[in-house]
């Protein structure tokens, strides 16, 4: 069966600088006619810093959406839609971490909540760093999957791309 939603209008209710939220009708596979909200979002990179003790290394950022500091691996939006997302990801990389790479690898795209945004995350892995003049940053040892308590015990939340 075709699950494809035909968009048959659609609706900006709200044009905000980062966020752009809309309201299409939609054809639904059955035939009867529906609705989705959801933001459009220029897309982003995350990237997870690897040390050459194999430690990754993390950032702590207020996030105001969730009125706390989150530990995260490095991310950020792209400047535009037609930036490249490997650029991008080492610009978040010296940002962020005051690291450079010798070695960025793609590791795939993140949806992170396709049902509500159409945010497309470019998940990279950087090794081969100089952190000559590394920022405050928190380094995590590579862990096997069952045993997240060194990163649960540290005294922020943990963001979903940290997980990643």
């Amino acid at each position: 069966m075709d699950y494809t939603e035909k968009q048959l209008h659609s609706e900006l209710i709200f044009d905000g600088h980062v966020l752009h939220l809309y309201k299409d009708d939609i054809l639904l596979p059955d035939g009867k006619v529906g609705f989705r909200e959801y933001c459009k979002h220029v897309g982003a990179v995350c990237i997870v810093p690897l040390t050459d003790e194999g430690e990754v290394i993390c950032v702590k950022q207020y996030r105001y959406a969730h009125r706390k500091m989150v530990l995260e691996i490095t991310a950020g939006k792209l400047d535009s839609p037609d930036e490249d997302p490997a650029t991008a990801a080492l610009r978040e990389l010296r940002e962020e971490t005051g690291a450079v790479c010798k070695k960025l690898t793609y590791l795939g795209p993140l949806y992170t909540t396709p049902a509500l945004i159409d945010e497309v995350i470019h998940m990279y892995m950087a090794e081969g760093l100089d952190t000559g003049d590394i920022i405050s940053v928190e380094k995590f040892p590579i862990l096997p999957e069952d045993d997240f308590e060194a990163i649960h015990d540290r005294s922020a939340e943990v963001g979903s791309r940290l997980l990643s």
